[in-house]
């Protein structure tokens, strides 16, 4: 192991620490803040969370679901949804280097607003923190509420490149599965 590799390590458990000590009042994601260039965009969370839980729209949440002709009940629905996991395995996996790959992948998409390089380490807080509170299960909802900064910035330009490479539901798993292992084996075949 590098030592550049082994201070990463160790500084991610530190800064996710930091976020929690420099700000104790926040808890969570209050605002999800959609980003392109000079446009900013922000949905409450309390917004997201009244629609999962009444399947009613309000705020700027109601006229982007208005305007995209999304059906409220359908949005509702998937922010209610859950995945089943082992806490203490999704721990392990998210610091394994292919945990690291995907995680570094989705932080160019999700990071908090002002701070984009503890991106990574505060995507794992919210997914092991959102899993522990939820008692192994985890929606859109609960890991927003697990979020350790108060805004998430939500990297337009990044997202759309996402979803123009995956086409499918299909394509979107092999995309974060298979990329980040590209990446990996370029960076073995460089240490060899």
């Amino acid at each position: 192991m590098t030592s550049l590799h082994l201070r990463r390590r160790l500084l991610a458990p530190l800064i996710v620490l930091g976020l929690g000590l420099a700000a104790p009042a926040v808890q969570a994601a209050d605002n999800l803040v959609f980003v392109s260039g000079a446009f900013r965009r922000s949905i409450a969370v309390d917004d997201l969370e009244h629609l999962a839980e009444t399947g009613e729209a309000r705020g700027l949440l109601s006229d982007v679901i208005r305007i995209s002709e999304q059906d409220p009940a359908t949005v509702s629905e998937l922010l209610n949804q859950s995945i089943s996991l082992p806490v203490s395995l999704v721990s392990r996996l998210l610091g394994t280097r292919i945990g690291e790959a995907l995680l570094d992948r989705l932080a160019q998409i999700f990071h908090p607003l002002n701070a984009p390089g503890v991106g990574v380490p505060a995507l794992r807080s919210a997914i092991v923190m959102g899993l522990v509170e939820g008692d192994g299960e985890i929606s859109a909802i609960s890991f927003l509420r697990a979020y350790p900064t108060s805004e998430l910035m939500v990297n337009i330009p990044n997202l759309i490149a996402v979803a123009e490479q995956a086409s499918s539901v299909t394509e979107l798993v092999r995309f974060f599965s298979e990329s980040p292992l590209d990446g990996l084996r370029g960076s073995e075949g460089a240490e060899n």
